[in-house]
């Protein structure tokens, strides 16, 4: 990290990026912004390719220039591991471990909310780019400080992306769910609930683990309680795509919602629960209910054949997990406090 840069509390990193390749050569942006921030850094990338699925005055969504939704899943969460490993793993090494990163995908008409700059000390650009996108004036007014890319692939590619994910499905769908325990909210997280908001036209149901059943978790008494998880889980998915309407509600078995709801069409997995949607599928259809369409996060598995392999490598050093969370609160607690808590 450059010598010149003060540390800030909170702070935003805009950048645009013109196809869904790695975008390597922001790595070094990156790297400088998380770490030259101690508490909050939020990651805002802008393309054409973000642009949201708009009413089409029929009652109904209509795809727009953007891409389709389902169609550039695999692209999309490459993309955010990206991301999320390479500011994670910087505030990590630093120990910063509680860190609040968030990152955004946003359409070149999508403008950020006001609030998101009032709280915020700085921005961070990349040297070369253009920032066309409609800003608040909380954020336009800020502290700038330009960054380099990284040398190597300075130059961005303006071609069309090719897409490898499920060109067959519809671009979106209306209602998706997911679940988890979503303790103490980390990167993991977020691609999760980040890639179910991304292939969503109008609700995301998320069923959040109930409080008995998380009594054998190692270090449960700083394991959050329920209305901590609720609301951390809520404020991210508002801030990822605030036009979305979100139901959380607690689940004390592996069905929660999905097992009767009829109006849910698609499920967010993990690669590691994945047997938990064959076993929502098997529920549904003993109820005669039409089974899910099933989209599985699988990059954020250091074993993942979709990151290339330096990526892959960064990623088996970066802790995503709650369980380490816990274990470093359990470790350094009376010496920290969880900075998040004081962040609007």
């Amino acid at each position: 990290m450059s010598a010149a840069l003060d540390e800030f509390k909170v702070a935003i990193l805009l950048a645009t990026i013109d196809n869904l390749e790695t975008p390597h050569h922001l790595t070094a942006a990156i790297a400088s912004a998380a770490g030259a921030t101690s508490q909050r850094l939020v990651i805002v990338l802008f393309s054409r390719l973000f642009d949201p699925p708009r009413n089409d005055g029929q009652g109904g969504t209509a795809q727009t220039t953007g891409v389709s939704r389902t169609g550039s899943w695999d692209e999309v969460q490459r993309l955010l591991t990206f991301v999320y490993v390479q500011a994670t793993k910087v505030a990590q090494d630093m120990g910063k471990v509680l860190i609040d990163i968030d990152v955004l995908l946003k359409g070149p008409t999508e403008s950020l909310p006001e609030t998101l700059g009032e709280t915020t000390e700085v921005s961070f650009r990349v040297e070369g780019d253009d920032i066309t996108a409609p800003l608040p004036g909380s954020i336009s007014s800020l502290r700038q400080i330009v960054l380099p890319p990284t040398e190597a692939v300075s130059s961005r590619l303006s071609a069309a992306p090719v897409l490898s994910g499920h060109d067959s499905y519809p671009p979106f769908y209306p209602v998706v769910a997911l679940g988890g325990t979503f303790d103490h909210l980390h990167a993991g997280h977020k691609i999760l609930l980040s890639m179910a908001a991304w292939i969503c036209s109008e609700k995301v149901i998320v069923g959040v683990t109930g409080d008995d059943l998380l009594k054998k978790k190692s270090n449960r008494h700083v394991l959050e309680d329920l209305q901590t998880r609720f609301a951390r889980t809520r404020a991210f998915l508002t801030l990822f795509r605030s036009e979305l309407q979100y139901d959380l509600v607690a689940i004390n078995d592996v069905y929660g919602p999905t097992g009767w709801d009829p109006n849910i069409q698609a499920l967010v997995v993990s690669k590691e629960t994945l047997p938990g949607a064959m076993s929502i599928d098997k529920e549904r259809a003993s109820k005669s209910l039409p089974s899910l369409r099933t989209f599985v996060i699988d990059v954020i598995s250091s074993s993942s054949e979709k990151l290339d392999h330096e990526d892959a490598e960064m990623l088996k050093q970066t802790k995503m997990s709650s369980t380490f969370i816990r274990e470093w609160i359990a470790k350094n607690q009376g010496a920290i406090t969880d900075v998040r808590s004081s962040i609007p």
